[in-house]
């Protein structure tokens, strides 16, 4: 309760208070003690995702009206995305926050089957979320991050870094391929396979993208991914980077984000600095 009543800038007593109405009106105590301090009752949890929406909402009238300013604000940002982006696009956008807005925070969850992005951006959790979807939600705010070319990453004596490379060695060669994050997302690359009715050898599936390349070091596995992905880590390990022998569509990498934040300042914001950081990397 003390650290609550800090975060609030009020007293100890005046939360208290405020407490004990909330349990008045609900008819249930919502915080009880645990062994580590207050835990919430059931009831707390049910009402929970809505009471942060209608908080999230009045905060967005006070956005929509206030100037944001990035040198004053303490806010926490949150960008949902799966780690397939090359780490020096993130290290620009944390560069520019920081620079920008000192005092503010940065949140980087990752994305995954289990999580529903479309109800975290709905609630307020998350600000943005980065995708590849090849038909992301139409309801949803969306702009073109990057489009990029698919490339075949491997070691650079792997026996196809060099010389001949046809479709036949592409589907007979051992592949990472990426674990699906999201239940109605399937990769460009399998889908296109698919349409062309043939298949490779999955050997190695990863949920962690930036570890894919490591992977490669002391295996005969060709990963395909983005072309920025790739050289990115072509410039850092003894990897080659070859165009694949098969014609795929482009990856198309969109930023989202919900309709609640979308004339706030404070996330108009946040998006121009990730559109910042997408211009120096393609530049």
């Amino acid at each position: 309760m003390t650290r609550a009543a800090v975060k609030l800038e009020q007293s100890q007593p005046a939360v208290s208070l405020a407490l004990g109405k909330l349990r008045e009106i609900f008819s249930d105590q919502l915080l009880v003690r645990g062994r580590d301090g207050m835990v919430p009752t059931e009831r707390a949890l049910a009402i929970l995702p809505r009471a942060q929406a209608l908080l999230a909402d009045l905060t967005g009238l006070v956005d929509a009206t206030a100037p944001f300013d990035a040198s004053s604000s303490n806010h926490s940002f949150t960008i949902a995305s799966p780690d397939y982006m090359a780490p020096v696009f993130l290290s620009e956008i944390v560069d520019q926050i920081r620079r920008k807005a000192p005092n503010a925070s940065l949140v980087i969850r990752a994305l995954g089957p289990d999580f529903d992005f479309e109800g975290a951006l709905a609630r307020g959790d998350v600000d943005v979320v980065i995708g590849n979807w090849p038909s992301p939600p139409a309801y949803l705010k969306r702009s073109i991050l990057l489009q990029d070319d698919i490339v075949c990453l491997m070691r650079d004596s792997h026996s196809l870094a060099q010389g001949e490379f046809s479709e036949a060695d592409y589907l007979a060669a051992a592949h990472i391929v990426p674990v699906a994050y999201s239940m109605a997302h399937r990769g460009v690359v399998e889908t296109h396979l698919s349409s062309l009715r043939v298949s490779r050898a999955r050997t190695v599936a990863l949920s962690y993208f930036t570890t894919a390349p490591y992977l490669l070091l002391q295996s005969d596995l060709i990963f395909s991914t983005s072309r920025h992905f790739a050289s990115y880590f072509a410039g850092l390990l003894p990897l080659v980077v070859r165009q694949p022998p098969i014609e795929f569509p482009q990856m198309v990498f969109h930023m989202l984000w919900h309709d609640r934040s979308h004339h706030s300042p404070m996330h108009r914001w946040l998006r121009e600095i990730i559109m910042q950081a997408r211009n120096r990397i393609i530049s």
